[in-house]
């Protein structure tokens, strides 16, 4: 009674958790959650606010949708939630935990992200790899003219995501591949990989809201993931004592990313020594997040581009302009193409590649908004739903690139509203690789072809929900050359 009598006379005297639906005993509110998770969540912050909490079986659910309470998070307690909550299938695939996506905040992630950001992606190792961006990208042109010359439709999503699979594999180590015939089609093995590492990577797994089920797998995920993931194993196992082979033969200096991360494990000098698993795990995240994301991105871009004629023109006019009709689109072209930019921020702002970002979890209780999130929690920020605030965005549900033409928004995380790579120290170490292939991609396909839908098909932008978004249905269209010689195709 003293409790009670004291409680009610003295409201607010200590934080409390974020207000959200009950649920049920034990499950909490997973029988409830819709599979379109991205939108499922939207609708619950129009009830509870832009922050809410659900129970997840034994697991408390933080959703965040709101750009001050993301500055809460990423800016002012960084360090707090620098971790990611790691579900079973990712710890499957990336050896432990121990690559730069999913490793705890500390010296050894470090030491892996500044080997990455300054010897894998740096400016000068990406300019070093020119060659082998413009062979991939002139080598898809070919093949989109032969079919357009047929009046063959083309799966557009899946050349992109075959062109920047190839070139990924090659930049990591083409120059390896290069000295061994018997290696020359492990590209080929990882087509049929890749999309079953990413969807087991989103699907819903019961062990990992009820942890005391984990030992049992009752559905199998992380069976099937140590399967996906022990090709891949074998595949940069391969390519690792190939590149031993070819280094101790004294053939050269480093020229793609596997030589160079295997002499930085030689010499020693990071400060957290680096492993083979530590390689194999960087290979893993840079194979995975390189080609499958980017690839949607392109798609997603198109798809609005092909319903909005008036835009593709506009930004065809652009690319005309810049590099004319008798010529073919190089990559130092694209610093010159501000709309084209514009068309990859507003497509990236309403299909956001991973709509709930990767999903954090404190390193100890925090305050958020007035509200306690718990140590532990598994907190969700859904950028999808930022990203279409009409308290931020004028006409959120509009594609019009223009919006982005102030050079105020760009992919740095600085400004909470637009956060497609995340934001904070835990931000996407590709941003610089990722707008170079899809930039250069986009200017291409849209450069070199005009772009229709096959007669008496029509085709509507729906969205598939996943770890990353999807469109739900194939993009299929016809490509019709533009260039004014044939020749330039070659």
């Amino acid at each position: 009674f003293i409790w009670i009598f004291t409680k009610s006379k003295t409201p607010g005297t200590s934080p409390q958790l974020p207000p959200g639906p009950r649920g049920f005993p034990v499950v909490g509110s997973l029988p409830f959650l819709d599979t379109e998770l991205h939108t499922h969540f939207q609708a619950l912050s129009q009830s509870y606010g832009p922050i809410f909490k659900l129970r997840l079986g034994s697991k408390l659910a933080v959703v965040v949708s709101s750009p001050t309470l993301v500055r809460e998070m990423f800016k002012d307690q960084d360090i707090t939630f620098a971790n990611h909550d790691v579900p079973l299938t990712a710890r499957a695939a990336t050896y432990g935990g121990i690559d730069i996506l999913w490793m705890p905040y500390g010296p050894e992630w470090r030491t892996l992200r500044k080997v990455c950001v300054l010897k894998l992606l740096s400016r000068q190792t990406l300019d070093s790899f020119y060659e082998l961006r413009r062979h991939e990208i002139r080598q898809r042109a070919r093949y989109l003219y032969e079919q357009a010359r047929e009046g063959s439709p083309v799966n557009i999503g899946d050349q992109m995501f075959l062109t920047l699979l190839d070139l990924m594999v090659n930049m990591l180590w083409g120059e390896t591949l290069k000295r061994v015939d018997e290696m020359a089609n492990l590209g080929e093995e990882f087509k049929q990989v890749i999309a079953e590492i990413v969807r087991l990577l989103g699907e819903p797994n019961v062990s990992d809201f009820f942890p005391w089920l984990a030992r049992f797998d009752l559905q199998g995920h992380v069976k099937e993931m140590k399967l996906s993931a022990r090709k891949l194993d074998e595949m940069f196992n391969r390519a690792i004592e190939q590149c031993q082979r070819v280094r101790d033969d004294g053939n050269g200096d480093c020229k793609d990313f596997l030589q160079h991360l295997l002499k930085l494990k030689e010499e020693g000098d990071t400060e957290v020594p680096i492993t083979t698993d530590h390689i194999k795990a960087m290979l893993m995240d840079l194979v995975t997040a390189g080609t499958d994301t980017s690839s949607n991105v392109v798609e997603f871009a198109m798809a609005e581009l092909i319903n909005r004629p008036e835009i593709m023109k506009r930004a065809q006019q652009e690319l005309d302009e810049v590099i004319g009709k008798d010529n073919i689109v190089e990559e130092s072209h694209i610093s010159k193409l501000p709309y084209l930019l514009a068309v990859m921020k507003e497509t990236l702002r309403l299909h956001p590649t991973i709509p709930l970002l990767v999903p954090h979890s404190p390193t100890e209780t925090a305050i958020v908004g007035g509200y306690v999130i718990p140590k532990g929690s598994k907190v969700f920020v859904n950028a999808w739903a930022i990203h279409r605030d009409p308290n931020i965005w004028e006409n959120p549900l509009e594609f019009y690139p223009e919006r982005f033409l102030d050079e105020s928004f760009d992919f740095s995380g600085n400004d909470h509203s637009f956060i497609p790579f995340g934001s904070g120290r835990r931000i996407c170490v590709g941003i610089s690789l990722a707008e170079k292939m899809v930039m250069y991609s986009l200017a291409m396909l849209l450069h070199s072809f005009d772009w229709k839908i096959p007669e008496g098909t029509r085709f509507d932008i729906e969205e598939q929900f996943g770890i990353v978004l999807k469109l739900k249905n194939p993009l299929i269209a016809i490509p019709m050359p533009r260039l004014s010689d044939s020749n330039l195709y070659m």
